[in-house]
């Protein structure tokens, strides 16, 4: 363990945060109390430190749409794979990517069958391809909440800069803010409180939650993604619930303030402005997108092809949707460690290990 994380693995404070968590619960006076972490990093975390199987059982930990993979429509997927299948392409995208399934195949089975489809860890991985194929066209699957959204707006300003002319990108970012508001406003769902994500904030900062306690009355604290942050978060939480006085905290406050990275919004917002986008699970969400401004349309891929994507759907029986908007859990998906597990995924949400299926997989019970 790095010292860097050691002093937020302390098991005397884990036992310490415990305790007064469960005296909180007590103290409640109530049968169910409902939090959601929103962040598919946090989801792994819970399952990895056993925190469900700790806390009080009249608190239930439900998982959100913090996976930029899980929440990714199949039309977009379907969208790419077309392209992909388009002469002189080459399409390049993020790991787990690769592997999720569209409606009738997905990037690793069309490289398979001869596309051009390469696995990159960064944007400008995929402009150096660009700069050593001057006769293909470089297309980048841009997918990602804010964390990367400012990566992929510097990527094109240095394109911009280098004169790069072959790269372009299928713009499918998202936003989380618009997404908590979907989220808050599905019927019975009744949340208490929501353990936002601690990556997003540090670029777009606390306040950005703000209209969760003033328009909803739901509590609100930005967590780190060790045990005792996780823990933590949960007893601030359970405070403001006790309390009746739901307000946005900061428990990440060694990373995350409350105007967040001024220069990388700078950067993402001289490039994108927000547009309506559609999620897995949770529809059409107005202004929850990113596209290119005008000044920028030159790298949108659209404008190069005219790519028609008809019929597309979610596999058949699967709940990943549901699953993603707090209304099921993985185990109540007929296909989940049968027909779908991470070997043979059929839903996003049990591809990449950031999904609530995958995560429920792996540390499930045997």
């Amino acid at each position: 363990m790095s010292r860097l994380t050691e002093q937020f693995e302390n098991p005397e404070d884990a036992r310490l945060l415990l305790g007064r968590i469960t005296e909180l619960a007590r103290a409640s006076g109530r049968d169910k109390i409902q939090f959601m972490e929103v962040c598919g990093t946090h989801t792994v975390a819970i399952f990895r430190y056993g925190i469900r199987q700790l806390i009080p059982n009249n608190i239930r930990l439900l998982s959100g749409p913090g996976c930029p993979v899980c929440v990714t429509p199949n039309p977009s997927i379907d969208e790419f794979i077309e392209l992909a299948r388009k002469p002189r392409v080459i399409a390049t995208v993020f790991g787990d990517m690769m592997r999720v399934p569209g409606t009738r195949s997905s990037l690793e089975s069309e490289k398979a069958r001869g596309a051009d489809v390469r696995m990159v860890y960064s944007s400008l991985d995929a402009v150096k391809i660009a700069r050593e194929n001057s006769d293909k066209l470089i297309v980048f699957f841009a997918v990602g909440f804010e964390t990367t959204a400012p990566t992929i707006a510097a990527t094109l300003l240095a394109a911009e800069k280098e004169g790069v002319e072959n790269f372009f990108i299928l713009p499918a970012n998202k936003l989380i803010p618009p997404a908590i508001s979907a989220v808050l406003d599905t019927e019975g769902l009744a949340l208490d409180g929501l353990i936002c994500p601690g990556h997003v904030s540090a670029i777009i900062g606390s306040n950005a939650y703000e209209f969760v306690a003033s328009t909803y009355g739901v509590a609100a604290v930005v967590a780190g993604f060790q045990s005792t942050d996780i823990l933590h978060s949960i007893y601030l939480l359970l405070s403001q619930v006790v309390e009746g006085s739901p307000r946005v905290q900061t428990q990440y406050s060694r990373l995350v303030g409350e105007e967040g990275n001024p220069a990388a919004l700078k950067a993402m917002y001289d490039v994108f402005e927000p547009c309506d986008s559609a999620w897995r699970g949770l529809g059409t969400i107005p202004m929850s997108g990113l596209k290119l401004r005008s000044e920028f349309s030159k790298f949108d891929i659209s404008g190069k092809f005219e790519i028609t994507v008809t019929d597309s759907r979610e596999p058949e029986g699967c709940l990943c949707g549901e699953v993603l908007r707090g209304k099921a859990e993985p185990e109540d998906c007929p296909l989940f460690a049968t027909a779908c597990t991470p070997e043979e995924p059929v839903g996003a949400c049990m591809v990449t290990t950031e999904g609530t299926c995958q995560a429920h997989y792996q540390f499930r019970e045997s």
